[in-house]
């Protein structure tokens, strides 16, 4: 009977050197609630998102920061030099520190097993790559290219797939948010943990990568370089493929062969 135990615990990515972690996961509560939560958090997202872009307010809010004339703060040296250049150079660090916790963890990652660092860490690197791809194909260019802002390219709303703008297009989704809010899935095995701390330290990881992610797109928006529903699309972009990827690469209850009774 101890020896099927083990068997069930080692098959879920349980050792007796994480139960000693004060991170370590709680193996008596239920982990399918939590994930049917974020799946809630995914559809509200969404309609916030889609409810924005029902408003109109793009325009309206790109008016505020620019005129015929332009931007006057699109090169600031905070907003461009720092918050974005910077900003662009601290995400690619981070992002190769990532996956060096997958082979090397540290701290909070020590409790994850390695399946779960893994699929945090090819979440994050599909969310970023798949914004990357959406903004190769897009046709909208940003605020900065419009002629009411002293460019040339006519707006056309991101929702009219295939009509061209007049401008280079390539703006959409919002590609420094990405260096954010593709980190999202980091926080992803946290979250669906089944141990308070590690939740606890979970909704940290992931409040703080939100604040960066609206900071890096409010950025990009007072620059005239992005309007404010690319910067949502990103973090909604971002969550659910994050959410998708992380899910499916961490599953592993079929291929988990547990021992016979």
């Amino acid at each position: 009977m101890f020896n099927r135990v083990l068997t069930v615990l080692k098959c879920c990515g349980f050792t007796p050197m994480a139960a000693t972690n004060e991170f370590s996961h709680s193996m008596t509560e239920p982990v399918r609630p939590r994930h049917r939560s974020l799946l809630w958090v995914t559809a509200v997202l969404l309609a916030t998102v889609l409810l924005w872009d029902a408003c109109g307010l793009d325009l309206a809010v790109m008016h505020v920061w620019g005129s015929a004339q332009g931007f006057a703060l699109k090169d600031h040296f905070l907003l461009s030099g720092w918050l974005h250049n910077r900003g662009q150079q601290a995400s690619v660090v981070i992002f190769l520190l990532m996956w060096l916790l997958v082979l090397f963890p540290m701290g909070p990652w020590r409790a994850l097993t390695r399946r779960e660092r893994t699929a945090s860490a090819l979440a994050v690197t599909a969310s970023v790559l798949t914004i990357s791809l959406l903004k190769h194909f897009s046709l909208t260019s940003c605020p900065w290219d419009l002629r009411v802002f002293g460019g040339s390219a006519d707006y056309v709303s991101h929702w009219a797939w295939g009509v061209a703008d007049r401008g280079s297009g390539k703006c959409f989704p919002g590609g420094h948010a990405s260096s954010a809010f593709g980190f999202l899935a980091a926080s992803m095995p946290f979250l669906l943990s089944g141990q308070d701390q590690m939740r606890r330290y979970g909704w940290r990881l992931l409040g703080t990568i939100v604040l960066v992610g609206l900071v890096f797109g409010l950025t990009q928006t007072v620059r005239g370089a992005h309007y404010p529903s690319h910067t949502l699309w990103t973090a909604w972009i971002c969550w659910a493929v994050g959410l998708l990827v992380y899910q499916l690469v961490s599953a592993r209850r079929a291929t988990c062969n547990l021992p016979s009774p």
